[in-house]
């Protein structure tokens, strides 16, 4: 039996228990932590691991996020790393000069704050390339910029009436303008592109897992999945390079939900049949409102432009709650977008009509983001059971929050969102998640705010809305332990999200103890290495230079 010894460091055991100081991993698991690992080294010739001061804790888990998109944004133009509407043109103008034998320019994700209202002109993109088609998905991934020949070619003219779900913003003359908000609208321009290869898309996988693995992540909820993207999900695990723990949700779509739940109890069988460590499919993805920039997050109150009054609900009526019942009966995992106060009241209604209907169960249900929740509705979190699944890293005065979030809310309903310590002092369970890549996917970074609620220049002094500031220990936590717990991998024989004698050993070695570093340097802790099972996944040989408090 191979066995390697970590010591020399803090070995994390979880907020509110003192940290131990080794540990000792044997095929896979971890089998002695402490004292009981320091004796057992001493008694045997075992590989050994000199953590170097640094610190030891369960590795990361992603509980919302889109890794197969995150991998594609490499195929296209760096639009991300782009900081003005010139800069997008040119280096969209600069791919399609590279890449001649491109039909049609797909990119993500731009920055929507860079033009007013985060509406974007077709004629920008003319300018750069006015004979093929391009189609650019915005940071938030609720919205799309297209080029004159996108529109054309997807039928989008004055004609064309505002889809079920979406908006098409026009221009005086009544002109599609050239951005498409929401997924009925972006439907329309991403339905005419060609579909990407699968060859393409396995190695956006690969690309996902790599990224996660060098930021201490082994496990991560794919909150969007359609049926070809279960077909990649299911090759890469029978090619083996997945390399990456990946919990599917399927998404439930209410223009077509009465026909889609015996394919995904199918797509569920599939991949169970697989018996891939790595790989399940036990959820199902609700979008209950739209984003708040996008004036389609469902408020109780209006929204202060006047523009779109309480926003879009997805769902109408009860049919959320019809549709969360008929998941939950198939013994799904309820996952449901939910943004503004209005969309997280309907959440939290289906899933208590589900656990009415059905009885008890070990149900875990999630609601994500959860920007703004009503006061009546923050006890209803921990009296269900439902998991907060919230990405702390927009819990700060960026450029998104203020540009378009802020003057569309108002500046008192703006300060109460994002109340992460409030849900979480209220009992509720709360796990992180990222979002990558609307944000990044990097949990020290969203660490780092959720402890501060500064942005990374340390703005505002003392931070926003701080008294939802979350301890460290807590913080960190809600990014390992809690994600495990919304995995359903906190149990059994061999649990993840904890460090602890009979524990799958997936772990992440930082290079410093967080607890003692600032708010300024909490994100540059270099990650040392990431273990899958015992296996080192990532190693990083150059990452031990301290940072400055």
């Amino acid at each position: 039996m191979a066995a390697t010894y970590f010591h020399g460091g803090t070995v994390w055991l979880g907020a509110g228990v003192e940290p131990a100081d080794a540990l000792i991993v044997a095929d896979g698991v971890i089998v002695a932590v402490g004292a009981d690992a320091a004796r057992l080294a001493a008694e045997y010739a075992l590989d050994t691991v000199d953590l170097d001061g640094g610190f030891l804790m369960p590795s990361f888990g992603d509980g919302h996020a889109h890794p197969l998109l995150g991998g594609l944004e490499a195929e296209g133009p760096d639009v991300r790393s782009c900081a003005s509407v010139d800069e997008i043109v040119a280096e969209v103008r600069r791919h399609a000069e590279t890449h001649p034998d491109l039909e049609w320019i797909q990119g993500a994700s731009y920055d929507g704050s860079l033009s007013p209202g985060g509406l974007f002109d077709a004629q920008w993109l003319d300018a750069a390339v006015p004979d093929r088609p391009v189609v650019l998905r915005a940071w938030d991934y609720h919205t799309a910029w297209c080029n004159s020949e996108a529109l054309q070619r997807a039928g989008i003219t004055s004609a064309t009436p505002d889809p079920v779900l979406g908006e098409i913003p026009r221009r005086p003359d009544g002109e599609p303008l050239g951005t498409l908000r929401e997924w009925g609208a972006v439907d329309l321009a991403l339905g005419a592109c060609p579909p990407r290869g699968e060859e393409v898309r396995l190695r956006a996988l690969q690309r996902a897992a790599e990224y996660y693995l060098a930021r201490g992540v082994t496990w991560v909820q794919d909150a969007w999945v359609e049926p070809d993207d279960v077909d990649t999900y299911v090759e890469a695990s029978r090619r083996g390079i997945l390399n990456l723990r990946v919990n599917l949700a399927l998404y439930a779509d209410p223009r077509r939900f009465d026909a889609q739940l015996p394919g995904m109890i199918e797509a569920r069988g599939r991949v169970e049949a697989l018996g891939d460590p790595l790989l399940s499919a036990r959820t199902v993805k609700f979008f209950a409102d739209g984003v708040i920039e996008n004036e389609t997050g469902a408020l109780l109150e209006p929204y202060c432009s006047g523009l779109h009054d309480h926003g879009m609900r997805v769902w109408e009526g009860d049919s959320l709650a019809e549709a969360v019942r008929a998941v939950d009966a198939a013994g799904f995992q309820i996952h449901i977008h939910a943004i503004g106060d209005a969309a997280v009241r309907q959440g939290l209604d289906a899933i208590e009509h589900a656990a009415r209907c059905n009885g008890p169960r070990d149900r875990r249900p999630v609601v994500a983001h959860v920007q703004l929740v009503d006061d009546a509705d923050l006890s209803r979190f921990a009296a269900l059971g439902v998991i907060a699944c919230m990405q702390p890293l927009w819990a700060q005065q960026d450029s998104l929050m203020t540009v378009l979030t802020t003057p569309r809310l108002g500046q008192e309903r703006s300060d109460r969102q994002y109340r992460i310590r409030s849900l979480l002092d209220d009992g509720a369970l709360l796990s992180f998640g990222s979002d990558w890549p609307v944000s990044s996917g990097a949990p020290l970074d969203g660490l780092a705010v959720a402890t501060s609620r500064q942005t990374s220049d340390g703005v505002p002094d003392g931070g926003w809305i701080p008294a939802e500031i979350v301890d460290v220990p807590r913080a960190i936590d809600a990014y390992s332990a809690a994600v495990a717990h919304q995995a359903f991998a906190d149990g059994g024989s061999a649990p993840r999200g904890r460090i602890a004698a009979g524990a799958t050993a997936d772990l992440v070695w930082l290079a410093h103890d967080p607890r003692d570093l600032g708010p300024g340097v909490f994100a540059a802790n270099p990650v040392r290495a990431t273990f899958l099972a015992g296996t080192v996944a990532y190693k990083n040989v150059a990452a031990a230079s301290a940072p400055t408090r």
